[in-house]
Formats: structure tokens, C-alpha cells, sequence
């Protein structure tokens, strides 16, 4: 009987692993920079969106807040939004790069990671600007989404390319 859940049983297995060493790298880099305020990661991406904004006739400016480890932004003379590590989608993409490499198909695994690891990046950019500008200019749906409406696209988009993923690249040969 186990010999025949083997397969699902070895893809399960190299998920959490691969889940597990992620995280626990990923914490480690989040620990290695504790003192110094908001992680680099993190700024860099509010810098980006405070770039995007800016160009897009949003005034932005960022305010480091090291003690509370978060930097607001500052758009159109109020403060809106601030940036936890939350925001910057590492658990979501840890979570797309375990699954994509349980079901590893050699070199075209890291292409499609690769790939997805840049649209997933895009769309938490716009993510944070649309909350921006959400927030800024319709304070009363803010909670509405940032809580449902840009998770359920970042979490939506991650899904869609595990979809494609499995239909396209890692069960091709078996379908056909």
C-alpha cells in the first residue's frame, strides 16, 4: 500500500524540506540584520515604489521608523501605508519556489522559477503602489484591500503558476 503513495510521498517530502530550508535561511537573514531597522529587501522595495509612485504623480517620501523595524509612506503630504517585512512576498515566494521544486523537471525548473519569481516581484510592487493610492485617495475601502482584494491577487497569481506549472511543465509527459 505505501509503495503505491511513494510518488506523492517523495513530492511531499521534498516540499516541506525545501520549505523548511528556505525559511530557516530566510529567518537567518532576518536575524543577521535585527538592530538596523526595516531589512534591506524590504527598503529596496519601498524605495522602488516610492520611484514608481513618484513617476506616476503620487508624491512619495519614506520615513524609517529602525525602532519599530517599518518605514512609512509618506504620499501626497500624509502618511498612508507603512512597510513591514510582511509586505515584501518572501513567505509567498517561499511557499511558489517549494512547490515549483517538489515537482523538479530539471533546467526548466529554474527557468520557470526564475520567471515567476520576477512577475510574483512585479506584482507585489504594484501591490503596495495600488494600496498606496487605494488609501490615499479612498481612505474607506483601504481595509477592504489590503486585507481581501491584493492578497487574494498575490496569493491568486501564485496558484495560477502552480497551475501552470503542473499542466504545462511538470505532468506534460504523463498527459500525453
Amino acid at each position: 500500500m505505501l509503495k503505491d503513495f511513494k510518488p506523492v510521498l517523495g513530492i511531499l517530502l521534498r516540499f516541506i524540506i525545501i520549505y523548511l530550508v528556505l525559511l530557516f535561511a530566510y529567518q537567518f537573514y532576518l536575524n543577521s540584520g535585527k538592530d538596523s531597522g526595516l531589512d534591506s529587501f524590504s527598503k529596496m522595495i519601498a524605495n522602488q515604489v516610492t520611484a514608481v509612485q513618484n513617476s506616476i504623480g503620487y508624491p512619495t517620501e519614506l520615513y524609517d521608523d529602525l525602532k519599530n523595524e517599518q518605514v512609512w509612506f509618506y504620499v501626497k503630504q500624509n502618511y498612508v501605508t507603512r512597510m513591514v517585512e510582511g509586505c515584501n512576498a518572501i513567505s509567498v515566494i517561499i511557499l511558489f519556489v517549494s512547490f515549483v521544486f517538489a515537482f523538479y523537471k530539471g533546467t526548466k525548473t529554474f527557468v520557470f522559477v526564475g520567471a515567476g519569481l520576477v512577475l510574483l516581484y512585479v506584482i507585489n510592487l504594484l501591490r503596495i503602489i495600488g494600496l498606496n493610492i487605494v488609501i490615499s485617495d479612498h481612505k474607506e475601502y483601504g481595509k477592504m484591500f489590503h486585507d481581501f482584494i491584493f492578497p487574494s491577487i498575490i496569493y491568486g497569481s501564485v496558484v495560477a503558476l502552480w497551475l501552470i506549472w503542473i499542466k504545462f511543465f511538470a505532468l506534460k509527459h504523463e498527459n500525453s
